[in-house]
């Protein structure tokens, strides 16, 4: 039997490794660890680049990771390093307050804790060949449709929920949102981990219409993607919660401080997030990659809230994603 010692030794060491990795900052002491959802990257790190220019974040450097939102919430509860938490749904971050490493005043500002903001919108391929113009069309027979999978994907929740809104939020009762909803559920052709898989899907050729965020959209088009979106008449407004962890270094506080001022919402909606409509002074501006460059952010006939119109999260979350709750049941149904 082969000596099995000299590789035990080499995976010990680089345990050690990551361990004092995860545990201190570089060299210089100016790392700060950002945890966040997938879409948010390229924008964040925007973000970063502007802060640095600051004098409270001259020098600073970040270590990042980004996946899924429930997937890096889980993370940091396990232990994963985080001086800054961005996610896509306030459950993933209240986790981290059950946790103990966020603080229960997380969200006691003028913001409610909200980092950025979107709206669901629609993504079809170049020229809208078959024609969609809203979520009605979503459940006609042999349509494909990508969204992420709701049991690991934040962005997920806010597409179904802005589906369910479709009908509930129009007057329609909840048996006829939950049938429409299981009829667009049923066209489903791939559920993708994330956000940006379930965009990466759809540029691959996957699906005839992907339910997206708008800055997830706009993010494609200025990458050089070939597609368009529409912003339904009804939809969702996405709001994003972020937060500084409890052993987080002083300036990350200041870099979410920054996130939230005219500066930082500035650099967000260049890169296609709404401006939080909590913050004045915001110069939007043109917006490449938007369908009207110029509008890129127009106002939907009606734009509907979790907390206004679905009474909040702990609501949603028993209502629809709990183990028996409906799309959970919906989803096992149109697997079968």
């Amino acid at each position: 039997m082969p000596d099995r010692r000299p590789r035990t030794v080499v995976v010990a060491v680089l345990a050690a490794v990551l361990l004092t990795l995860q545990g201190c900052s570089g060299p210089d002491g100016d790392d700060l660890t950002l945890v966040g959802f997938a879409l948010p990257k390229n924008a964040d790190e925007a973000a970063q680049a502007a802060f640095a220019r600051t004098s409270e974040g001259a020098g600073t450097e970040w270590i990042q990771s980004y996946g899924a939102s429930g997937d890096q919430s889980r993370a940091v509860a396990r232990g994963l390093r985080a001086d800054v938490v961005h996610f896509s749904v306030t459950p993933d971050l209240t986790r981290l307050v059950d946790a103990g490493l966020v603080g229960d005043d997380w969200d006691d500002d003028r913001h409610g804790g909200i980092m950025t903001e979107s709206v669901v919108v629609l993504v079809v391929r170049a020229g809208n060949p078959l024609g969609i113009e809203g979520w009605d069309d979503l459940a006609r027979p042999g349509l494909e449709v990508v969204t992420p999978n709701p049991g690991s994907s934040g962005a997920a929740r806010w597409n179904v929920l802005g589906a369910w809104l479709h009908v509930a939020g129009d007057g329609g009762s909840d048996a006829e949102a939950t049938r429409f909803l299981a009829r667009v559920l049923a066209n489903v052709e791939a559920l993708p981990g994330s956000g940006r898989e379930a965009t990466a899907a759809f540029q691959s050729g996957t699906g005839d219409v992907l339910i997206s965020s708008e800055n997830e959209a706009i993010l494609a088009r200025q990458s050089g993607e070939d597609l368009e979106y529409l912003v339904p008449d009804d939809t969702l407004l996405i709001q994003n919660p972020g937060a500084v962890t409890r052993r987080a270094d002083p300036r990350a506080a200041d870099f979410l401080d920054f996130v939230r001022s005219a500066a930082g919402q500035t650099v967000y909606a260049a890169a296609g997030f709404r401006p939080l409509r909590t913050v004045v002074g915001v110069e939007v501006g043109t917006v490449d990659g938007a369908t009207d460059p110029r509008n890129p952010y127009p106002v939907p006939r009606r734009l509907a809230t979790v907390d206004d119109d679905l009474g909040g999260w702990d609501a949603v979350n028993a209502k629809f994603f709990a183990a028996d709750g409906l799309v959970t049941r919906l989803l096992t149904e149109s697997a079968r």
